[in-house]
């Protein structure tokens, strides 16, 4: 009954380790694959502008507590 109970034990611990190892290699494989697509095709890098360039803090601010006080 220990041999079955140990059978079973390092078949299941077997199946999990060899599951972990596949996962491993499928997501280093992944991110060689994204990496290279990155090279062919980059991203494009937006720039943000501010609405407000002239705006001064305090205004924002301002809004920010009215808009706090309206919401309650």
């Amino acid at each position: 009954m220990l041999n079955e109970g140990l059978t079973l034990m390092a078949t299941g611990m077997g199946t999990v380790f060899s599951f972990l190892v596949l996962l491993w290699a499928a997501v280093s494989i992944m991110g060689k694959v994204v990496a290279y697509l990155n090279k062919i095709f980059p991203e494009e890098v937006k720039t943000v502008v501010n609405a407000m360039p002239n705006a001064n803090n305090d205004v924002e601010l301002a809004i920010a507590i009215a808009a706090a006080k309206l919401r309650k």
